[in-house]
């Protein structure tokens, strides 16, 4: 089973407001018994073609440890940007603050109790990269110190990268991907998620894929990749391999254009004879285009509204060489989590819920220095809807 949604975004607002100089402290994280862990820290879908407006990329924090820790704050050195031509800002759902007395240097952000991954977890932070000017042009590159810091982490020698932000004169396809960890029960009979996963039960894997790009994306190709211990549930169109753990999605003539977003659930089940609480690693989604067609392209008035997978015809998979503009954040890692069999109720949040926005609705006033708005590029959601369900949300 595939369901695939489509809704308009709104407008991705970059607020910048005047930064007096004051910030507020954050205070020092408070340590508590049993919250000891290892956090983790790297970047992705750093890189922009001159062509668009701005983009989103991911600061990705992965918990290594065994326990949760209670704060852990975010920083993002852009003191080596020039902000009269580019500049990256961290949106998280917690509060973010920002230092410098002639232009940004360093955003501070303390992640909101849902950001903060548990053990095993991986939670992505967005981060938009966007030109100051629409004359901006490219080369250019400067360096951004990303790290992380929380009183319960163990083990700072993987808390902080250094990561180069480029803007290039190249014109192309700049698909981007994420998929969160897969936590929640999901109830068919219902169609709502019911508490956390545990052994045995069914749930959803949810995918966003964006193209970032100046070109129109010709051909997709999706390979989702399970776990051991999860297998998916039938898809129609897809081709699923022996042991059910992977998938491959693919129409070569569906035409993803820029600022187009896909989003995808597919239906997994977890093995029954798994002793949890346990961490399924290694699940992933690779989004591939097959070529690219400049945005006048007379075929963009003839493109299907949904891939050829969305409609049940079976393709033969095939391999593509095309070149993305920024491969970094084609894939995305995700893992399965499944809560102790007696523990804990009600569970934490659906797929659908926080994280699943992270690309097309993030509304966040960021603080930047100077009294300027910045509008970024108009997004919108292509909705691939449930079969026999064809309404689309606005």
């Amino acid at each position: 089973m595939m369901i695939f949604r489509a809704r308009r975004a709104a407008s991705l607002a970059a607020a910048a407001l005047l930064a007096a100089g004051a910030v507020t402290a954050f205070g020092v994280p408070a340590h508590a018994a049993g919250t000891e862990t290892d956090l983790a820290v790297t970047a992705a879908g750093t890189r922009m073609t001159e062509g668009v407006e701005g983009k989103y990329g991911w600061i990705k924090i992965a918990n290594q440890g065994e326990g949760t820790p209670g704060k852990v704050l975010v920083k993002v050195d852009v003191s080596k940007m020039d902000d009269e031509k580019m500049m990256l800002v961290p949106l998280s759902f917690g509060e973010c603050e920002v230092i410098g007395e002639s232009k940004p240097e360093l955003f501070t952000c303390e992640l909101a109790k849902e950001e903060i991954p548990g053990p095993g977890e991986t939670s992505e932070v967005s981060i938009v990269l966007f030109k100051m000017d629409e004359k901006v042009t490219g080369p250019l590159t400067a360096p951004v110190t990303i790290s992380i810091e929380s009183d319960d982490d163990t083990d700072d020698s993987n808390n902080s990268i250094d990561v180069d932000v480029e803007l290039t004169p190249e014109s192309g396809v700049d698909l981007g991907v994420f998929v969160p960890d897969v936590k929640t029960r999901f109830d068919f009979d219902s169609g709502k998620e019911k508490g956390p996963l545990r052994p045995g039960d069914t749930a959803l894997v949810y995918s966003q894929v964006i193209n970032q790009g100046d070109r129109v994306a010709e051909g997709l190709k999706l390979t989702f990749q399970l776990p051991k211990g999860a297998k998916f549930e039938p898809i129609e169109g897809c081709e699923i391999g022996d042991d059910r753990r992977t998938v491959i999605c693919q129409d070569k003539n569906f035409l993803l254009e820029p600022n187009l977003l896909i989003e995808a659930e597919l239906a997994i089940t977890v093995d029954g004879d798994l002793e949890a609480p346990i961490t399924l690693k290694g699940g992933s989604l690779e989004a591939t285009a097959f070529g690219a067609l400049p945005v006048d392209s007379p075929a963009i008035h003839r493109k299907a509204a949904k891939p050829a997978f969305a409609k049940a015809k079976v393709r033969q998979a095939e391999e593509s060489d095309f070149a993305d503009l920024d491969p970094s954040d084609n894939t995305d890692d995700f893992a399965v989590i499944l809560a102790a069999p007696n523990g804990g109720g009600g569970g934490g949040l659906p797929v659908t819920g926080v994280q699943a926005g992270l690309i097309g609705g993030v509304g966040a006033a960021v603080v930047v220095a100077g009294a300027v708005l910045f509008l970024l590029a108009r997004r919108r959601r292509v909705v691939l809807v449930t079969p026999g369900d064809e309404k689309t949300t606005a």
